[in-house]
This record gives C-alpha cells, sequence and structure tokens, in this order.
C-alpha cells in the first residue's frame, strides 16, 4: 500500500516505521526539515524492547509531489486538522482511506470536508512513543492496541482487512463497530485530568492528592456521561470515577497531562476537542455542561497569557 502519515511525530513514527518495515510504501510528513533530513539520511531509527533499527522510509515536509495515497493516517494535533489536510489535500483521492488516531472527538466533520465521508474511520491507539531526537524515536508497542472504525459502526470487510495490515506490521489492531464507545471512554479520560492538570500546572501525583480536583474532575466526567448518553453511546464506564482513576493507572506520580505539557512549551491546546467538545455536544442535546466550559474558559485563559507573554 502507498500510505503517508501527516503529523508523523513520535506517535505517527511508530506507526509508519512499523507499516515501512512490513514493505508498505510510506512516506512520513513533518514539518520540521531536521526530522525529515535525519529520516532521508539515516532512515529512521525505532529504539524498541531493547532493540535499535534503522528503517528505509521516505520522508517530506508537505505533500507536494506525492499525489493520493492508499492510505492517509492522521495524527496532527487536533487544532491543526483541518489546516493540515488543507494544506496536504493532494494525498487524498476518491479511493483513500483517512484514518484519525487523534485525541478527543469530532475529528471525522473536519475529514469529511476533504474525504469520502464512507472512506473516513475514527480510532484511538494505545500505542506510545517519544522523540529522543529528530528521525530517533523510542517505541512502545508491546501489548498495546489500536482500534478503528466507521463513525457509523457500519465496517464494511475492507475496514476488517485494513486492521489486518496494522496487525501484520506488528500494531495489534481491530476494526470495531463500537467505535464510538471506544472513542468516548477514552475522552471521559482525558476529561477527567487533561484541563486540571493544564490549570493546576500539577503532575498525577499531586494532582490526585487534592480532594477538591477529585470532586472537580468527577463532576467533569458525568457531564461527558451524560452528553455520550443523549446521543445513545453505550459507555464501558458506569460512574465517573471510573475515569478518574483509570486515567492514572500504572503512571508514575511525576507524570504530566499532555495539555500540561502543551502549556508548558507555550502551545494550543486540545481542549477543543476534549472538554470543549463535551460543552459543544451537551448544547447540542440540550445537556447542562457547566464545569466543562468552566475549565475550557480557564484553559483558554491560560492560553492567552501565553500568547501575549510572546
Amino acid at each position: 500500500m502507498r500510505i503517508a502519515v501527516l503529523g508523523a511525530g513520535s506517535l505517527g513514527s511508530v506507526f509508519g516505521g512499523h507499516l515501512a518495515e512490513a514493505g508498505h510504501d510510506v512516506t512520513l510528513i513533518n514539518r520540521s526539515p531536521a526530522y525529515v533530513d535525519a529520516v532521508r539520511a539515516r532512515g529512521l531509527r525505532l529504539c524498541e524492547g531493547g532493540d535499535s533499527r534503522a528503517i528505509g522510509t521516505s520522508a517530506a515536509t508537505t505533500a507536494e509531489g506525492l499525489g493520493a495515497v492508499d492510505l492517509l493516517i492522521v495524527l496532527v494535533k487536533s487544532t491543526a486538522t483541518e489546516a493540515a489536510l488543507g494544506a496536504n489535500r493532494a494525498l487524498v483521492g476518491p479511493q483513500t482511506w483517512v484514518v484519525s488516531l487523534q485525541n478527543g472527538i469530532g475529528h471525522e466533520e473536519i475529514l469529511a470536508r476533504f474525504a469520502a465521508p464512507s472512506r473516513v474511520l475514527i480510532g484511538k491507539t494505545y500505542v506510545g512513543g517519544l522523540m529522543t531526537a529528530p528521525g530517533e524515536v523510542t517505541a512502545g508497542t508491546r501489548g498495546k492496541a489500536t482500534y478503528f472504525g466507521s463513525p457509523d459502526g457500519q465496517n464494511s470487510a475492507e475496514v476488517t482487512a485494513l486492521a489486518r495490515v496494522f496487525t501484520q506490521a506488528g500494531l495489534h489492531t481491530q476494526a470495531r463497530a463500537d467505535i464510538q464507545t471506544v472513542i468516548w471512554d477514552k475522552l471521559l479520560v482525558n476529561v477527567a485530568t487533561g484541563a486540571l492538570s493544564a490549570i493546576t500546572r500539577l503532575p498525577y501525583g499531586a494532582l490526585y492528592a487534592v480532594p477538591e480536583v477529585a470532586a472537580t474532575a468527577q463532576a467533569a466526567v458525568a457531564e461527558a456521561m451524560a452528553v455520550a448518553q443523549a446521543q445513545g453511546v453505550a459507555l464501558g464506564f458506569t460512574s465517573p470515577e471510573g475515569p478518574w482513576l483509570k486515567a492514572a493507572e500504572g503512571l508514575p506520580p511525576e507524570f504530566k497531562a499532555s495539555m500540561l505539557q502543551s502549556i508548558e512549551r507555550g502551545q494550543p491546546t486540545e481542549i477543543d476537542f476534549i472538554n470543549g467538545a463535551v460543552a459543544r455536544y451537551g448544547a447540542r442535546f440540550a445537556i447542562p455542561t457547566p464545569v466543562n466550559a468552566t475549565l475550557v474558559a480557564a484553559v483558554k485563559g491560560i492560553e492567552a497569557g501565553l500568547k501575549g507573554a510572546e
């Protein structure tokens, strides 16, 4: 298959590297010239399970000259989705599968502006990646699953075959008819800690030691659960405490939520696709979401302050 990874950061590099190693024609698209130069000169270096190997694959800063691919994996930050697809629309043809593995919800609405809605898939992955230098990534794939499927739950045989392509490349993947459940369950975990970590600037150990934080987190999750249920999504969690506890499961006390990491780097967060999405969908179904709306306002205020400090 001809495959492009749009947003080949740490996670995108893991997916692209595995698929290239399995024999697919992969192009990693990353705006950093240093990354592209490193991959072109030395290959993509993946460090995994004590093994380090260089994988030959293509890399580019844009899609210029590439043409339409069979599969486009979208892993740019959620806030950059529309701009990235607009700038690289040449990658998408009538038969291109477009798979979003991004944080949050609502990406299918953006992807459907650039691709045939029937070729858009949404999903979640628990694969990990950390870029230690341009073109060098430490990967975590062992025991980590990836799920994707059609937003309406109607997966064709082609979608199942596509999941098999990922699995054969060492990325255990399932096509799920209940993909909305998978995505909303992951969203609840992000709702529980992301914004509160960004606002308080606390790593998980300190965050979980504040009872008022726990109460606010679970109130935000309760709102999100009500919104999901109004949409007819069958959730895997039965109480707001579940996502709150799941968020910290297996993580060290010094772990920082990705939203806090964005704030510390002075970058925009994905708040609009997490707590912001809960508030947006809540308005559609007349479900009050005051806690999530307040968290959005607080994070937006912090972002505005960072801009003012530039």
